[in-house]
């Protein structure tokens, strides 16, 4: 009797066994048939590699305008800078939610938009013109926030901002500072097209270090600490005892804080529905993984979500600073919209997709 059961157990151990499927090769199991080869070939070829690509452009034209700015201080160069910045800024959040391979070595979301700038520790570098920008100590002086600081802080008014940059150490901090933004996002864009796509894409074990699990694992943290946290809780403050206002994204042009947030929650969307960039056309996804579980009732879910969300931050004013002095309520209620995405995410979706969620060490916003 003892050998006929140890028999039918693994009888079922074998056919368990065979019902898993082993897309690498690599002996690490997922336990559906998903092609995961498929979904991160669409999010590398068609969301994350032209994003990457234009926001490369898009530095290249700022660079540019940052050139003919400092070649000749005028109010027509100060305008144009302005405009190029701001339209990478714009594009920076279709990729900052990537903070997988090349990215995440070198910590780029840290050198391109810590927030507020510390406009000290800037103005310290600039007088004594002894710094290196890479350095870490330095994260918070660099990246679009210190652009935001010297293209409209710097000074109360345009006249007053265009007499700053007749001192040579203005113009040379605000080109290293421009010069290295553009230089990382070049290595970044490097890596995925000589390097790291082939890999990313055939990496597809369910293990920590397996692509699906990094893209999952930063696209979650992102929504959750980026967007839902840091470009709207904190400075509705919803983490400290007062709305924190000047904490909004883009202080110094405040007027488009709320467009970036827009941004940065369109693209949350478009890659759980594997959306290409800047197109209409969708592939293999989150959305579709899910569907191919049975889940289509967590997609209708987590999208009606996001709609809601978009929805509220699009009631709110274009200046989130105004928006949290004169009726901080919107600014809650868009947070309340945004947290209930993140139970969507966080727990239901990645439960659904077997992966689990690895908590950052350095994660202490109280949150």
């Amino acid at each position: 009797m003892i050998k006929r059961i140890f028999g039918v157990v693994i009888v079922v151990l074998v056919v368990l066994a065979c019902t898993e499927s082993d897309d690498t090769g690599s002996g690490n199991t997922t336990n559906d048939t998903f092609d995961r080869v498929a979904m991160l070939t669409n999010i590398a070829d068609n969301i994350i590699i032209p994003a990457y690509q234009d926001l490369d452009a898009d530095l290249n034209t700022l660079v540019a305008s940052k050139n003919a700015f400092i070649t000749e201080v005028n109010q027509a160069n100060l305008e144009t800078l302005r405009t190029d910045w701001f339209t990478a800024y714009k594009t920076f959040q279709a990729v900052q939610m990537f903070q997988i391979g090349k990215a995440e070595e070198l910590f780029y979301k840290d050198r391109m938009n810590v927030y507020p700038t510390n406009t000290t520790l800037i103005e310290n570098n600039i007088s004594t013109g002894n710094y290196v920008l890479s350095n870490a100590s330095n994260n918070a002086a660099v990246g679009f926030p210190a652009v935001d600081y010297m293209l409209y802080g710097v000074a109360n008014d345009d006249v007053a901002i265009l007499n700053v940059y007749t001192n040579a150490n203005y113009i040379n901090y605000l080109s290293d500072v421009i010069d290295e933004m553009q230089s990382l996002t070049n290595s970044v864009l490097t890596d995925w097209t000589t390097n790291y796509r082939n890999s990313f894409v055939v990496n597809t074990a369910n293990v920590a270090s397996g692509s699906v699990n990094k893209l999952l694992n930063a696209y979650v943290f992102y929504y959750e600490k980026e967007l839902r946290a840091q470009k709207i809780g904190i400075p509705a403050g919803v983490f400290s005892t007062t709305p924190q206002p000047l904490l909004v994204e883009a202080v110094y042009k405040e007027d488009n804080s709320k467009e970036l947030v827009l941004e940065a929650l369109n693209t949350v969307q478009d890659v759980f529905n594997g959306k290409a960039y800047n197109s209409s056309n969708e592939g293999e996804s989150y959305k579709t993984y899910l569907v191919a579980l049975n889940r289509n009732d967590l997609v209708e879910v987590i999208n009606a979500r996001l709609d809601v969300a978009r929805q509220k931050v699009q009631a709110l004013n274009s200046n989130l600073k105004s928006q949290v002095e004169t009726d901080n309520t919107k600014m809650t209620e868009a947070y309340d919209a945004l947290q209930m995405v993140v139970v969507s995410l966080k727990s239901d979706m990645l439960s659904a997709l077997n992966v689990s969620y690895v908590v950052d060490p350095n994660d202490n916003d109280g949150d």
